[in-house]
């Protein structure tokens, strides 16, 4: 062999192998990065699974749109990540979230679940509450306590329930099962604008999209809308130029009734018993101005003085002074 001929042939072959290595490189990432994440297009038993999706008792916040059912338990992170990450985007266009919520199964006899959660878990299946359900996701699993909760465990109706979801939830993923779907929760299913039921098992945020590829959702949640402004109060009209102030309310009126005023003579029943005690005093003693006044005379009136309350009358003894001050 020539050697130009050798070198020839050593290039081809180190080339074969550069392209070998970099097609099996690029085939890794297509399956790695894209295909694994891509949902399945469930062929076989499709309508055995729509009718059982049908009648799950799915709690879901009543939009109008297009569903979509995630089947989920309590503490799947993954599931809470995607019901807080994607649920708002899929609002956006009216999107009806289905939750299929369960309770897992014990293992080698021991629980997987608590008391709560299987008693929560038998009042949403009963009476299929969004906002209860909100409620308890919202709510670490150790401070979840609702008042008025019935447990499930004693209780032959509830604890029938909770052991219906196990069942459920195994019938549905065996059927997921025969149509390449392995992975675990959240398994989401729902159907495409061509009406093809779909299924993935979303457990990573790389499958996020095909989801929302298929609702036609944004990749980015809305913003909440601002909550409205309080009311303001009424202005006060200014008052026009040289216009007087408005008066100020009048004082209340006392409750206590006005006292008439003390009189300076004395009662007409006092009186008359002092003209029949003293006859001649009764009449009054004739004054000039040049008289002057006997010691014996009244004193001078004082300068009135504002009304005072009047006082009980007694009765004016003989030798009393009369209530004039002039004394017998």
């Amino acid at each position: 062999m020539q050697p130009h001929h050798y070198r020839f042939a050593v290039g081809s072959i180190i080339g074969l192998l550069i392209g070998a290595v970099i097609a099996g490189g690029l085939f890794w990432a297509y399956e790695y990065f894209w295909a694994r994440f891509q949902p399945k297009i469930l062929t076989k038993d499709a309508a055995q699974i729509q009718r059982l999706l049908d009648e799950g008792d799915w709690i879901s916040p009543g939009r109008s749109g297009r569903a979509l059912y995630m089947v989920a338990y309590r503490d799947c992170d993954a599931c809470l990540a995607y019901q807080r990450q994607e649920f708002p985007k899929l609002a956006a266009v009216n999107v009806d979230t289905r939750v299929l919520v369960f309770v897992r199964p014990d293992e080698a006899g021991e629980s997987l679940s608590s008391p709560s959660e299987r008693s929560t878990v038998a009042e949403l299946w009963i009476n299929r509450n969004w906002d209860f359900y909100a409620k308890w996701t919202a709510t670490p699993e150790g401070d979840w306590a609702p008042q008025g909760l019935r447990p499930a465990d004693g209780d032959w109706a509830r604890a029938a329930v909770v052991n219906a979801t196990h069942l459920y939830v195994e019938k549905l993923t065996s059927l997921l099962h025969e149509n390449g779907l392995n992975g675990s929760d959240p398994i989401l299913i729902w159907r495409d604008q061509k009406g093809r039921l779909k299924a993935c098992a979303c457990t990573d945020r790389l499958s996020y999209h095909f989801v929302r590829s298929d609702f036609g959702a944004p990749a980015n949640a809305p913003p909440a809308p601002p909550a409205p402004p309080a009311p303001a109060a009424p202005p006060v009209p200014a008052a026009a130029p040289g216009s007087a102030p408005p008066a100020a309310a009048p004082a209340p009126a006392s409750s206590q009734a006005p006292s008439a005023p003390a009189s300076s003579s004395p009662a007409p029943a006092a009186r008359s018993a002092q003209a029949s005690a003293h006859p001649a005093a009764s009449a009054p003693a004739s004054r000039t101005p040049s008289a002057p006044a006997s010691s014996a005379s009244a004193p001078s009136s004082p300068a009135p003085s504002a009304p005072a309350p009047a006082a009980a009358q007694k009765p004016v003894a003989q030798g009393a002074g009369s209530a004039d001050g002039t004394f017998y």
